[in-house]
């Protein structure tokens, strides 16, 4: 379960998808979240600069996710000072709105592919606090959350006794080029499972349902889009099916054609 927004590269896109995907926790009623924004550009940036290997830019990113700061200072010890003490600093830039801010002073003099990065972030940050005020935020520089998929910004939601995020996306601009058509594109996903088990919206079923025939009369769909509309549950019977079929699917009604019209009846016994 998710959605995805293609063609912008802007914070906007970022922002309307993280919205949407808070505002669909708000209607599952889901308690006590907050969530966890990174920029995975940040890293990449200065890993470019500094011109690791592909073996050292791994062990470096395993480093950073474990924050084991003695394996940091140690794999960049061959690097000019100024590269290596920000390489570093991605290991404690961690925290709340005030991390982004440190990061300005501390990652000043980084390429600006990296300094971009951070105005993402910093813009996506300020427009997520107007929009949810309440909503606890953290900041994690060294997150590097599918890093060999994601571009841009990564952000993951946490509720209390659950080990996992609950619901996570990012950015991952040109990930169409392998279909032929490279697209900004900016998503989340979750899972309708832990959106039940965590909720504590109340969930009302329609009781019964609405028996509809299988035929090709336009009519008829017509009058199953308009009862779909208005909430009501229509069965589609396949081919061969009976009554029997239509109470097997708790339905109690059917759809009954009487000249040009289709009407709802009760289900025949």
């Amino acid at each position: 379960l998710g959605a995805e927004l293609y063609g912008d590269a802007s914070p906007s896109s970022d922002v309307e998808v993280i919205s949407l995907m808070l505002a669909m926790l708000q209607l599952a009623d889901v308690p006590d979240v907050h969530m966890d924004l990174g920029h995975v550009g940040i890293y990449r940036g200065l890993a470019r600069a500094a011109g690791l290997s592909g073996e050292v830019e791994q062990q470096l990113f395993d480093a950073l996710q474990r924050k084991a700061i003695d394996e940091v200072v140690a794999l960049t010890a061959d690097l000019p000072q100024e590269l290596a003490s920000m390489l570093r600093a991605l290991v404690d830039l961690c925290g709340g709105r005030e991390v982004l801010d440190a990061a300005r002073d501390r990652l000043s003099a980084a390429p600006a592919p990296v300094l971009a990065a951070l105005d993402d972030l910093l813009a996506i940050a300020d427009r997520l606090a107007v929009r949810f005020p309440q909503l606890p935020l953290y900041f994690d520089l060294g997150e590097l959350r599918g890093y060999h998929y994601h571009t841009g910004v990564v952000f993951a939601v946490f509720v209390p006794g659950v080990g996992q995020s609950i619901a996570q996306g990012g950015r991952y601009d040109d990930i169409g080029a392998d279909f032929g058509r490279a697209r900004p594109a900016t998503g989340f996903s979750t899972d309708l499972k832990t959106l039940v088990t965590l909720g504590q919206a109340e969930i009302v079923l329609p009781s019964g349902g609405i028996w509809m025939p299988d035929s090709t009369d336009a009519a008829l769909w017509q009058q199953v889009c308009q009862l779909r509309n208005e909430g009501q549950r229509v069965v589609q019977a396949l081919p061969g099916q009976q009554v029997s079929a239509a109470r097997e699917a708790d339905c109690d009604r059917q759809l009954i054609q009487h000249g040009e019209h289709w009407q709802v009846m009760p289900l025949a016994s």
